[in-house]
């Protein structure tokens, strides 16, 4: 089944996530569920209804919303400005409510009604403002299962009712401004995170806020302005100068340059005239367009790139796993450890006043939140830059190979050159260069083959002028014979010429050069006799040899896989710096050089624009498609350059590194802090609310770490 996307409500910790991912997973007819604490997503694939998967979230304690795979920006930033209001708020009242209550302790005012005050002013803290806390803990607490809103709710519970407790028997130890400071501080916690999540989720945003709001369609012909939501396939558009082009279609009417950069990343605007395809989200520069839409909604090329980024940020990296398996279990230890603190500090004497607040200090200091954040917050700022760069990246696995690249394959044809010929050379022997490129280019206006072609093009950018050709006639393989304003003109390869009697030694001196250096000898012959050769080659993108200098210097080794012959391949791989060539593979063959290379333990990168490359793409451990904005949500690759530039492999490659140092140093710093501060607090050497503001410290920099991917800047 399709993937359907969910909004979870009530998660606070990875425990949280792991227990909705199971409920849905145990669904019948639920193939795949991940949910993302970062982003608070579920994405579901398989034919289960929503109300069944419903249902399983709420019996697990927490809310489940179906949310459109493309949710409109304006509704997302809506929805976040009211929870971070709704969080703010509870912030003020409470840290308003509980400084009193620390000053009554600290400074040991004994005023009359003294500690009443303390139980009135904590009341409301502990009850209101932490309310979700217990509530979440009793869900919890019901399904046999605890996380972090349970070491919270018992840690406060228990201080709060045992400094009740001493009130009402006339004891002297109140501990009020310790479940009073707790909640305050982990509500900072909370609101310094959750502001710094929605800057990690900027990249949607930015995407989705290209998406125009509203279509002038034509109905019953008359212009009518409709939300977008409404445009039919088939609905003629109109899109005025200046204007997005809302949906993806076919120009019906009329010319202009298009703006594709938000989409392909190519700077220049393009010629779209009648017939062309053009994409929603991109810009219509100066012309009057009607566009007939042929996608709509969640088909467009803009919402397949946006599903694309979604399902990436999502999606687990390895790396994840290892946090997930520790967090499932850590609840439970903390616990265990809570009640083993209990009954140490009580068997030495210490009392149940002595015990609690070391006990409270273990339970609050405990923080599977920092586990549960560290690699999905990352992960969703990595992918976004990913996106800024025009690198769609398939899955958060994708992201974390691509930094062990040993290897990269790269395909010769449309990845490092251009996919098309162009004339390279041109020598002619006693005549005027411009007449006999007229002619020859002539003579070649009705081929079909793409040296031909080239030819053409040649003339076309010198200026020069095509005349009508008669008698035209092609012999496959061997090139054309036409006659051009009287003259007859033979184009072709040695042997056609040869057959037709006409001797080409004059420019053989001309023509040796050419085909040493890889590229294709054309003769040309004006009346029998040889008059011209031209050198013809696929030649490089202008990017290449610098992408690949780039790619040198990280340290990975380049192999150039190209179905051409050795002598083509080997001289493209010297202009462009590659060491290594395989020549006339096969996909085939590709696929068992990818194979050969990962047996020796290596990790193979492939890098191909995906048609016969598809094989070894598939067969590669991080594979890199050329991809063009329109087929570019259906690769099969793991990462797809939008543009086709393949200087952005390299800056995969980086942007991979720089995403794992962070999770590493995020992860680092939670086992760290997690594994220092517990034996710290069990002994008793760690205030309650000390460790309250060191637990919510943890998880805002464990964001914040992640945060500074942002600033990313490739080399």
């Amino acid at each position: 089944g399709q993937a359907r996307t969910f909004r979870v409500e009530g998660m606070t910790c990875s425990s949280c996530a792991t227990r909705v991912e199971s409920a849905l997973s145990g669904v019948a007819g639920v193939e795949s569920a991940a949910v993302n604490l970062a982003n608070h997503k579920a994405t579901v694939k398989g034919s289960a209804s929503d109300a069944a998967l419903v249902a399983a979230v709420e019996a697990a304690g927490y809310g489940l919303h179906p949310v459109a795979l493309v949710e409109r920006p304006d509704d997302v930033r809506v929805r976040e400005r009211s929870h971070l209001k709704d969080l703010l708020r509870k912030l003020v009242i409470s840290a308003a409510l509980s400084l009193p209550v620390l000053a009554i302790s600290m400074l040991e005012l004994g005023f009359p009604g003294a500690r009443i005050v303390q139980l009135v002013l904590t009341t409301p803290v502990v009850f209101w403002a932490g309310r979700q806390f217990f509530v979440v803990a009793f869900k919890l607490a019901r399904g046999g299962s605890a996380n972090m809103d349970t070491l919270i709710a018992i840690g406060t519970g228990a201080a709060y009712a045992y400094s009740v407790f001493e009130l009402a028997t006339g004891g002297m130890n109140l501990y009020f401004e310790v479940a009073a400071i707790i909640v305050t501080l982990i509500l900072l916690g909370k609101y310094l995170e959750d502001r710094a999540k929605t800057q990690a989720n900027d990249a949607i945003r930015k995407l989705a806020g290209l998406q125009p709001k509203t279509a002038r369609v034509e109905r019953g012909g008359v212009e009518i302005e409709i939300p977008v939501e409404e445009v039919l396939v088939g609905d003629l558009v109109v899109v005025r100068p200046g204007e997005r082009i809302p949906v993806d279609g076919r120009v019906s009417r009329g010319s202009s340059a298009v703006d594709e950069s938000m989409i392909t990343g190519e700077s220049l605007p393009v010629l779209r005239e009648v017939g062309d395809d053009v994409l929603g989200a991109t810009v219509n520069r100066n012309g009057h367009l009607v566009v007939e839409a042929t996608r709509v909604g969640e088909d467009t090329a803009l919402a397949g790139i946006i599903r694309m980024v979604e399902e990436a940020q999502g999606s687990k990296a390895p790396i994840q796993r290892l946090a997930d398996a520790v967090s499932a279990r850590f609840v439970p230890a903390v616990l265990g450890v809570a009640a083993l603190t209990a009954i140490g500090w009580t068997a030495a004497g210490a009392g149940v006043a002595g015990a609690l607040l070391p006990t409270v200090a273990v339970l609050v200091i405990a923080c599977p939140c920092a586990l549960g954040l560290a690699t999905p917050t990352a992960i969703m700022v990595g992918t976004g830059k990913a996106a800024d760069n025009g690198i769609l990246v398939r899955n958060a696995e994708a992201l974390e190979r691509a930094q062990q690249i040993d290897v990269l394959i790269f395909d010769k044809t449309g990845t490092l050159t251009r996919g098309e010929p162009a004339m390279t050379d041109l020598f002619v022997l006693d005549a005027e260069e411009g007449d006999t490129l007229g002619l020859i280019a002539s003579a070649e206006r009705y081929s079909e083959h793409p040296l031909g072609e080239a030819v053409v093009r040649a003339a076309h950018e010198r200026g020069v002028a095509l005349r009508e050709a008669g008698e035209f006639g092609a012999v496959t393989g061997q090139g054309v014979a036409a006659v051009v304003d009287g003259r007859a003109v033979v184009v072709g390869n040695r042997k056609l010429l040869a057959e037709r009697g006409i001797d080409v030694t004059a420019l053989l001196p001309h023509a040796e050069p050419i085909e040493a250096s890889g590229r294709t000898a054309i003769f040309a012959a004006i009346d029998e006799k040889a008059v011209a050769v031209l050198g013809i080659a696929d030649t490089l993108k202008d990017s290449s040899a610098a992408a690949v200098a780039r790619l040198h210097d990280m340290g990975v080794r380049l192999i150039m896989a190209t179905g051409d012959n050795q002598r083509t391949g080997e001289a493209i791989a010297k202009l462009v710096g590659i060491d290594d060539v395989l020549a006339e593979a096969s996909p085939a063959q590709k696929v068992a050089l990818v194979r050969k290379l990962q047996a020796q333990g290596l990790v193979v990168g492939m890098v191909g624009d995906g048609i016969n490359d598809a094989p070894a793409l598939a067969a590669s451990d991080v594979s890199f498609a050329i991809g063009t904005g329109t087929d570019v949500a259906m690769e099969a690759a793991s990462l797809t350059l939008i543009k086709g530039d393949i200087a952005k492999v390299a800056t995969a490659i980086e942007l991979s590194r720089a995403t794992l140092r962070i999770i590493k140093q995020n992860l680092f710093w939670a086992f760290a802090y997690n594994t220092l501060g517990i034996p710290i607090a069990a002994l008793g050497l760690l205030s309650p609310m000390i460790a309250s503001g060191a637990m919510a410290f943890s998880s805002v920099s464990v964001v914040g770490n992640a945060l500074r991917l942002r600033s990313f800047e490739p080399a």
